[in-house]
């Protein structure tokens, strides 16, 4: 079986271009995003970093009727790095019944859809890596950023659900829990305790990759510190800032 394409769905994600550098050496990268034709950038850092070929595709992933098509013209895939996502805005979202929907649609819904595609395609291919960021802010969901929270816990519940029905299908998926990550997403807010960056979540998400790891926490220490702060009681839970 010939070898499958590294695919970045969300191909100007911060996250998701660190991690597809990281594994991109003598690989065929693609980066799928909206207005593909202005990666010209990204391109040339994969290219640099010794990515053999690097071609992108058009993919806009609130349009869910498109999904099939897109990734049915890419050709083999061996990796996917499902990276994008918008964070929205909490206050308007609060309000605008609109606006949340569009945050959950992104960020949930159009993951459930395009993550069962890529299933059904790797299982018939019989291999390959789905690589799905989570975040701490779903593990319990604060007040603070409910809406993108809440699309986050569902997205971690589908993605762990996932992972165990892949199980002898030759397809692995790797979850990803990052914190608060210092980026063009959260430009403006002050860093939460343990914030990490986009190149130390690319390189914890490959070690786990290496590794044979089904999940990891970015930093490590948010793990048993969550273990905790899922017991605190509820109203000193809803006082914590974002």
């Amino acid at each position: 079986m010939s070898e499958g394409a590294i695919l970045v769905l969300g191909g100007r994600s911060e996250i998701g271009l660190e991690v597809a550098r990281r594994v991109a050496p003598g690989r065929r990268v693609v980066l799928a995003a909206r207005r593909a034709g202005d990666l010209d950038h990204e391109r040339a850092l994969l290219l640099a970093d010794g990515a053999r070929s690097v071609t992108t595709a058009e993919f806009d992933a609130d349009d869910l009727a498109t999904h099939e098509s897109v990734l049915a013209g890419i050709g083999p895939i061996d990796t996917v790095i499902v990276a994008f996502g918008i964070l929205g805005d909490q206050e308007v979202a609060e309000t605008d019944p609109t606006h949340a929907v569009s945050i959950v649609h992104t960020d949930y819904v159009a993951h459930v859809h395009v993550l069962t595609i890529l299933a059904n395609m790797l299982r018939r291919r019989g291999t390959g890596t789905i690589v799905v960021f989570s975040s701490v802010a779903g593990v319990r969901v604060r007040r603070a950023n409910y809406v993108y929270g809440s699309a986050k816990a569902g997205l971690d519940g589908f993605a762990s659900g996932l992972a165990d029905a892949l199980a002898g299908s030759g397809v692995r998926l790797l979850l990803v829990r990052p914190g608060f990550v210092i980026g063009r997403m959260t430009e403006g807010m002050s860093p939460a305790p343990f914030a990490s960056t986009p190149a130390r979540v690319a390189e914890a998400t490959v070690r786990a990759l290496r590794s044979g790891r089904g999940e990891v926490w970015v930093p490590a220490v948010l793990r048993p510190l969550f273990a905790t702060l899922r017991l605190l009681p509820r109203p000193l839970w809803r006082r914590l800032p974002r």
